[in-house]
């Protein structure tokens, strides 16, 4: 059974930084991309950052660019969200996707979601 399991959330200050991570089991399961998605409190979910394999291509929310970087270990299908100078617009609770189903990778076509890990950011 494929799941996802993520970890690392917490609550920090603003311009504080926070590492996500999240594991693909069973580590046998190959998947196309990996993304993060987040929601805030009584907003809609929102695309975060997306990581493709072959080249390893990325792509940012506008709102994240030059704060957050996702990375993927592939030896540990593990995905990371480095995520610096946070702000407390960043206040959400953060998803893992995998297998991405078509559209924009913003849309949220993915097959897999883990149960989210909560990010809150204080002023």
């Amino acid at each position: 059974q494929v799941q996802l399991v993520e970890s690392g959330g917490g609550s920090v200050q603003a311009g504080g930084s926070l590492r996500l991570s999240c594991v693909l089991f069973p580590y046998s399961y190959k998947t196309n991309c990996m993304a993060w998605f987040r929601q805030p409190p009584g907003k809609e979910r929102e695309g975060v950052a997306v990581i493709c394999t072959g080249a390893g291509s990325t792509g940012y929310a506008d709102s994240v660019k030059g704060r957050f970087t996702i990375s993927k270990d592939n030896g540990k299908n593990t995905v990371h969200l480095q995520m610096n100078s946070l702000q407390p617009e960043d206040t959400a609770m953060y998803y893992c996707a995998a297998d991405f189903q078509g559209g924009l990778w913003t849309d949220g076509l993915y097959k897999y979601w883990g149960q989210g890990t909560q990010v809150t950011v204080s002023s």
